[in-house]
């Protein structure tokens, strides 16, 4: 781990009878891309952070990596060296003291992640999953779309959050993950978060909707994990490439990104 990299929270954290076993993995997916994920990605390990989890953000999508790019990062080392096998996963995590949590980038252009051997790919698992026992939570930022590779990624995490519009091509996305993730992993829950909503109300519908069709289709329902009303200040952090919690922490988004976080929490807890 680099120089800068996140310290552990003080022990006594980590006595809170609440805390469930370290290294829980959550893969957070989308189906499609543009519907927000990747800040929901970085606000949910920053709002795990505040509350004093020892968070990394793993950003999957080694293709089309971007989390870096939103957070203002060059970091020196990425995922992209360690599939190669270059460096260990520990040695491509960076700190990132604005958020107290550390960050394994990817590297945006490089296709890795889409030509991954079946070889390489189990690498890096298994290189998170040892990365792992040093945090409470591993955060997994997936590539959109249902390529293999993202559908193992997702397989290989504790539970899956996927993230949704009112858009119907979302919905029609999100289930085909639904489906997929049901056969890859039938065990692992998986909840859902409804972002860039027009109102709480509107975006419970929307989780209605497809809780409905999973459940009679798929025979399984997601849980609902919350909503995130649509904000302006969310893209003006982005554009700032800073945390919504750090420049906007009383608006709307914020205030259910925090709501939503403490679900996933309980969650992983039960």
């Amino acid at each position: 781990m680099t120089a800068n990299a996140v310290a552990a929270p003080p022990s006594a954290a980590r006595a809170d009878p609440r805390l469930p076993r370290p290294g829980r993995i959550i893969a957070i997916g989308s189906g499609k891309g543009g519907v927000g994920k990747t800040w929901f990605a970085i606000t949910l390990a920053h709002v795990l952070a505040r509350a004093g989890r020892r968070v990394l953000l793993v950003d999957g999508d080694l293709g089309l990596a971007n989390v870096d790019i939103q957070l203002g990062l060059t970091p020196e080392r990425d995922l992209a060296a360690v599939v190669r096998r270059r460096v260990k996963l520990r040695e491509a995590i960076t700190g990132f003291p604005a958020g107290a949590f550390a960050i394994a980038a990817g590297r945006s252009g490089s296709g890795a992640l889409s030509t991954l051997d079946g070889e390489a790919l189990e690498h890096l698992i298994a290189e998170l999953r040892g990365a792992a026992s040093h945090y409470d939570c591993v955060l997994i930022d997936l590539g959109a779309g249902v390529e293999r590779p993202v559908r193992r990624l997702a397989a290989c995490a504790d539970a899956l959050t996927l993230v949704v519009t009112e858009e119907p091509t979302s919905l029609t996305d999100a289930y085909a993950m639904l489906k997929l993730h049901g056969s890859d992993a039938p065990a692992a829950p998986c909840a859902v978060v409804v972002n860039q909503a027009s109102s709480r109300q509107a975006g419970e519908r929307t989780f209605a909707t497809l809780a409905r069709a999973a459940a009679h289709f798929l025979g399984r329902a997601p849980a609902a994990a919350g909503v995130i009303r649509h904000d302006i200040r969310v893209r003006d952090a982005i554009r700032r490439q800073s945390l919504l919690l750090t420049c906007h922490p009383n608006c709307a988004a914020a205030s259910d990104a925090e709501a939503v976080a403490a679900g996933l929490w309980e969650m992983l807890v039960r």
